[in-house]
């Protein structure tokens, strides 16, 4: 093949994180009680499905109980495969090419991802002192459009809502409010849609949900800007048995309760157990950890999956020196982690 077919916009690109350790996977931040309770009954019901057939092009059974949840109207809504299919969707539908999109650093890689496969700029702004957001150096950017997460990934903390607030009420242009792990939050953007004439906030059921597996994501905004956003959007995307798993977990919220309840309870004794051991872990309100290490971050991961257990190692990228990323597990899970840190520090 000859390079120069590549468009020239994408030669670059890495592949994203694919890890081949065999390991305790808690560099994921999934829902670590396993699959949804729904996943049995709905296999078994989607035996019987006509799957032959093709699913319905916007999944409208699934907006309609969309709309139940957050009291929006199923158009405010618009599904995908993934919250990834959503934000890949809004700079296809809103932004031209060579144009800029701003977010804040650091936070999720993908974003930037997504702007430069779609042929747009991307241009970060720090963040201010504990990892919060400093919404005057974004809107100092100029930009089209505006992209961030609250709770933050990596970094785990939520974003000051009333800077967020003023974020969107001051940008001349779409801003994106990236809620992936929203349910364990304790504000959300969701239902204010129809507030502004330029927010988009988008969620996923990977997470609290326990659907990772089946990649189900959507985002909601006023209707006409949601209205672009669906006539864009690829058609028949979302699979029948996706939509149906998705659907019948908005009608299992013990799950998420049960989730989020474990999350809130094991954070601070995870958090106390990674300081024992001489780390220093940041304040979450995700279902994740960001802790620094005193050891290079890139060695400790490499002894710690050689004992069976995978964290993700963030200590290459600036202001994140020798950091990692765990996932907040069971008391059983965390109790493992902690004891194989442990080994680790004491070989060291």
């Amino acid at each position: 093949m000859n390079d120069e077919w590549v468009r020239s916009t994408v030669r670059d690109i890495p592949l994203y994180y694919n890890p081949k350790v065999k390991a305790v996977r808690m560099d994921t931040s999934v829902n670590v009680l396993g699959p949804n309770t729904v996943v049995r009954d709905v296999l078994t019901r989607a035996m019987d499905l006509d799957l032959n057939q093709y699913p319905s092009p916007y999944s409208d059974g699934l907006r309609e109980a969309l709309a139940g949840k957050y009291g929006l109207e199923a158009d405010n809504f618009v599904v995908g495969n993934g919250s990834d299919e959503a934000l890949d969707t809004i700079f296809k539908s809103f932004m031209e090419p060579g144009e800029v999109v701003a977010a804040p650093y650091p936070s999720y890689v993908l974003h930037g991802f997504f702007v430069k496969v779609n042929g747009g700029r991307f241009v970060t702004a720090d963040l201010g002192p504990g990892f919060q957001l400093d919404a005057d150096a974004l809107l100092k950017v100029g930009a089209k459009i505006i992209i961030l997460c609250t709770p933050n990934n990596p970094t785990a903390n939520t974003f000051d809502h009333s800077e967020v607030e003023r974020l969107v009420s001051e940008q001349d242009g779409p801003v994106i409010v990236d809620e992936a792990y929203g349910e364990f939050a304790d504000a959300s953007f969701m239902s204010r849609v129809e507030e502004f004439d330029n927010l988009i906030v988008t969620r996923t059921f990977s997470k609290a949900y326990g659907l990772a597996g089946f990649r189900v994501g959507y985002m909601a905004s006023n209707l006409k800007m949601a209205n672009v956003l669906q006539r864009v959007k690829i058609p028949y995307s979302l699979d029948r048995v996706s939509e149906m798993a998705a659907t019948a977990a908005l009608t299992n919220p013990e799950y998420v309760e049960r989730a989020v309840a474990a999350v809130r309870s094991e954070r601070e004794r995870l958090s106390d157990g990674l300081r024992s051991l001489g780390f220093s872990p940041y304040p979450s309100q995700s279902n994740f950890i960001l802790f620094r290490s005193p050891r290079p971050s890139a060695e400790l991961v490499e002894r710690l999956a050689a004992k069976g257990v995978l964290i993700r190692d963030f200590g290459r990228l600036r202001m994140l020196e020798d950091c990692v990323r765990t996932t907040i597990g069971t008391p059983e899970l965390n109790d493992m982690l902690l004891s194989r840190l442990r080994e680790v520090m004491e070989e060291w």
